[in-house]
C-alpha cells in the first residue's frame, strides 16, 4: 500500500459512479435524481477496477451520494479498507427536471427553446424545471470543501456524479461554469485533489487507465 507523509495535506479522490444500464443505453438518457437503478454488469466491473486502483492508497473515509449507483460503487471501493460508506445527501446528481429519462435528441426536438437556452449557458439556464450548473455548484461546493477541512491530513474518497464532479472541478480550476460540460468524467474515472491551508490543486483529472479493456457484455 502506498503511504503518504504525515502532514496537513488532504487528498480527495473524487470518483464518478460506475455505469448503469441508462448510461449504456443508445441513445444515452438522462438519469438525474429520479432514475435510481443499480450498476450494470459493466459498472460492477468498473467499480472493481477502481477499487483495485484505490486499494493502494491509505484511505480513511469513503463518502457517496445517496443514489444507488454511487452507493454500490463506493461500497466496492471501501471494501479493501474495511470502511463504511458514509452518505452525503447534498452531492446527489443534478435535478434534470422534465428531461429525466429522455435523450438529447428528443430534448432538442421537443423542447427546442429551453434546450437552446441551456446550451447557451447551463450555469444560468438549467434543465427544464430542474437545476442549473450554478444551482449544483452552490449546493455541492460547500459540502466538498467542508470534507477537505474536516479530514485534514487524510486521504478520502467521494463517489458522486457527472454534473456534480464537473461543476466542482470547474470551480477549483477557475473555469467558467458555462464551460463545465466540456470537462469529461468517465464512469469510475478518478480525479485527485490536493488540499492544504495554502492551496487546493487538482492534480489529476478523469484518470481512466484502470478501465482499459473493460467492455459491455
Amino acid at each position: 500500500m502506498k503511504t503518504l507523509p504525515p502532514s496537513d495535506t488532504t487528498y480527495l479522490f473524487l470518483v464518478r459512479h460506475g455505469a448503469t444500464d441508462a448510461n449504456l443505453q443508445q441513445p444515452y438518457i438522462l438519469q438525474g435524481q429520479g432514475i435510481n437503478g443499480p450498476l450494470s454488469k459493466l459498472g460492477v466491473r468498473q467499480a472493481a477496477a477502481c477499487s483495485a486502483l484505490l486499494s493502494e492508497f491509505p484511505l480513511s473515509q469513503v463518502y457517496a451520494s445517496p443514489m444507488l449507483r454511487a452507493q454500490e460503487s463506493a461500497a466496492a471501493i471501501a471494501k479493501p479498507h474495511q470502511l463504511p460508506v458514509q452518505t452525503a445527501g447534498d452531492i446527489n446528481e443534478c435535478d434534470v427536471g422534465r428531461w429525466e429519462g429522455l435523450d438529447w435528441g428528443s430534448i432538442e426536438r421537443d423542447f427546442a427553446e429551453a434546450y437552446a437556452y441551456f446550451r447557451e449557458n447551463p450555469a444560468k439556464h438549467g434543465y427544464l424545471e430542474g437545476e442549473s450548473y450554478g444551482d449544483v455548484a452552490a449546493r455541492v461546493t460547500p459540502v466538498l470543501n467542508g470534507l477537505l477541512e474536516k479530514h485534514r491530513g487524510e486521504s478520502i474518497v467521494v463517489v458522486a456524479h457527472n454534473v456534480v464532479n464537473r461543476v466542482y472541478l470547474a470551480t477549483l480550476l477557475g473555469v467558467p461554469l458555462e464551460l463545465a460540460p466540456t470537462i469529461r468524467q468517465a464512469n469510475c474515472g478518478v480525479n485527485i485533489i490536493r488540499h492544504n491551508p495554502q492551496e487546493t490543486v487538482v492534480t489529476t483529472m478523469n484518470a481512466a487507465f484502470h478501465l482499459d479493456g473493460l467492455t459491455v457484455g
